[in-house]
Formats: structure tokens, C-alpha cells, sequence
């Protein structure tokens, strides 16, 4: 059977992040996932936006740690001002509407949903958008689409659902375009409770290339004192990555689990950073690479 590129990189995040503290090479890395030292990095760095060696660096604790005091004054502002910051590259202009009560009674009757399956940077999505916006992303790993599926279905129980990738394919690409911008909002249409509510549209604060802690997170959705159930609502965010739960890390730098698998944030965390810290300093894919394997990725 085939191995996708996402599989590989998967592959090689979790060797990275199991083998971190002794600093693997790259030459390494790439043997773990049966390609050339050439092959790997040129991959690693279009599916990730870094290269192997920047992305050891941004994966550790510390690096991790010191990202959370970094973006704490950035995070204040944004929230004083109550809006993303639109100088954040990649950042998406979002707006948000809830259903009423009366709409989560009815469970999605006469509601039509067209869902399709997209590629992304970070593996096969599930995308499903109504008139009224858009009420599903999910990633899906290979032979988990049937799942997939019936997770929206559980979600929107009586709703028409109507496979037609065409619906979303313009969605999808306008969330995971490289290097584009498009300044009309992306609407979405959620269903949760007012408390989970209040801590989706706090995460849509939390700008591209910031990371928030739980308890941060809980004061500003207006609850210091309920970090538990702010993680609960983290946790059963509908629309991933637009709605960016995976820029939510333990207060003590450490990256905590994620509902589409730990690898998958961590490269979206990594993809981020890269592109609003930048990739300065390191020595490029094209630059001495005799160098750069003596030195390995260390």
C-alpha cells in the first residue's frame, strides 16, 4: 500500500519528538521514514513550512515555555481590542453564529449540509457547510472517512447530508491556501452550549503563531476559575483549525493531547511559527549541505 506524504511526516514528527533530547541527525530522521537525506528535507519543509532542524528547535519545552511569555503581552492586547490581528500571516477573518435553542432541539431538521474531502497541509479533511456557514472540519486518517462521516451525521442528526465536494471545495482552499489572503469572512455555524460558545470565539482571538495556555485561555472567556470545563469545551471544538484549539498548550510548555492526534498540532503549531518568526539563521536546503550533514541537525 502506497505511504502518503502526510504518513511519512507524521512518521517523522514522532521520531523527532521521541528521540528530542539526544538530537537526532538528519540523516536519521530521514532513514526512519526510508527516504534520502535530499528526498526528506525538501518534503519535511514544503508539508511543514521549516525544515527538520528549525522544527527540533521549536518542539522543545523550553522553546515551548518561552513561546507562552512571548505571546502573553500579544494575547492581552488582542483580547483588550477583542479582534484578531490582522497583521498575523495566515490568520483567518472569521465570524461565528451559534444555534438558538430552539435550532439544537431540532437536531438539524431542515437543515442541508453538502460535505466533501479535501487535502491539506496537515493531512485528508472533512469539511461540511450550510447555507450558514461552515459546521465541520475534521481531519481524517487513511480508512477513517465511514467514521468521519457518521460523526457529522451524529452531530446533525435530522439534517439532509449531501456528499458534493464542489460546495466545499472553495472553503477549503481558501483556509489552506498558501500565502493568500482573502478579506471576505469565512462564517461559521456552530451548535454548543453558551459556555462553549464564549470559549470558541476566545480561541478565535488567539492569533496565528501565539500560544495560550488553558488558563489563560479560561480568563478570557470570562471563567479564571474553570479551567476544566474551558478544556472540555477546547475539546469539543467542531471546526478545527479555523477555530485554533491546537494553539492551546499546558502552562508548563508541554504541547497536551489533541482530538486529530498530537503530531498533526504540533506541525500546525511549528507550520505557524515559522512563518510569523521566520526561518532566519539556518542554513537553507540549498546552502552547504556537506556542512550541515557533518553538523548534523544539532
Amino acid at each position: 500500500m502506497p505511504v502518503s506524504d502526510y504518513d511519512r511526516i507524521a512518521q517523522a514528527i514522532r521520531f523527532i519528538e521521541q528521540n528530542h533530547l539526544r538530537q537526532p541527525t538528519l540523516d536519521e530522521v530521514a532513514r526512519s521514514v526510508f527516504l534520502s537525506e535530499f528526498h526528506f528535507q525538501r518534503l519535511f519543509r514544503r508539508w511543514v513550512g521549516i525544515s527538520p532542524k528549525r522544527f527540533l528547535q521549536f518542539l522543545t519545552i523550553e522553546h515551548a515555555k518561552r513561546r507562552l511569555d512571548e505571546c502573553r503581552s500579544v494575547l492581552d492586547a488582542t483580547y483588550d481590542a477583542g479582534l484578531s490581528s490582522p497583521g498575523r500571516l495566515h490568520d483567518l477573518f472569521v465570524t461565528l453564529e451559534a444555534v438558538t435553542p430552539g435550532e439544537y432541539k431540532q437536531k438539524g431538521a431542515g437543515l442541508r449540509i453538502s460535505y466533501g474531502f479535501h487535502e491539506t497541509p496537515f493531512g485528508t479533511a472533512l469539511l461540511g457547510a450550510t447555507a450558514r456557514g461552515l459546521c465541520s472540519l475534521a481531519f481524517v486518517d487513511e480508512g477513517g472517512e465511514g467514521e468521519a462521516i457518521d460523526g457529522l451525521r451524529e452531530r446533525w442528526e435530522l439534517a439532509d447530508l449531501d456528499e458534493d465536494a464542489r460546495v466545499t471545495a472553495p472553503l477549503a482552499a481558501r483556509i489552506f491556501a498558501p500565502g493568500e489572503r482573502d478579506e471576505r469572512p469565512i462564517p461559521l455555524f456552530v451548535q454548543g452550549t453558551n459556555h462553549q460558545v464564549r470559549v470558541w470565539e476566545a480561541l478565535l482571538r488567539v492569533p496565528a503563531g501565539a500560544v495560550v495556555s488553558y488558563e489563560q485561555l479560561a480568563a478570557a472567556a470570562g471563567r479564571p476559575d474553570a479551567v476544566r470545563a474551558v478544556a472540555g469545551a477546547v475539546a469539543r471544538n467542531q471546526i478545527a483549525y479555523v477555530i485554533p484549539c491546537h494553539r492551546v498548550i499546558r502552562k508548563l510548555g508541554a504541547f497536551g493531547g489533541y482530538r486529530w492526534g498530537t503530531e498533526r498540532k504540533q506541525a500546525m503549531l511549528c507550520w505557524e511559527a515559522a512563518r510569523v518568526l521566520g526561518d532566519a539563521g539556518e542554513e537553507g536546503e540549498d546552502g552547504d549541505r556537506e556542512k550541515m550533514q557533518a553538523a548534523g541537525m544539532a
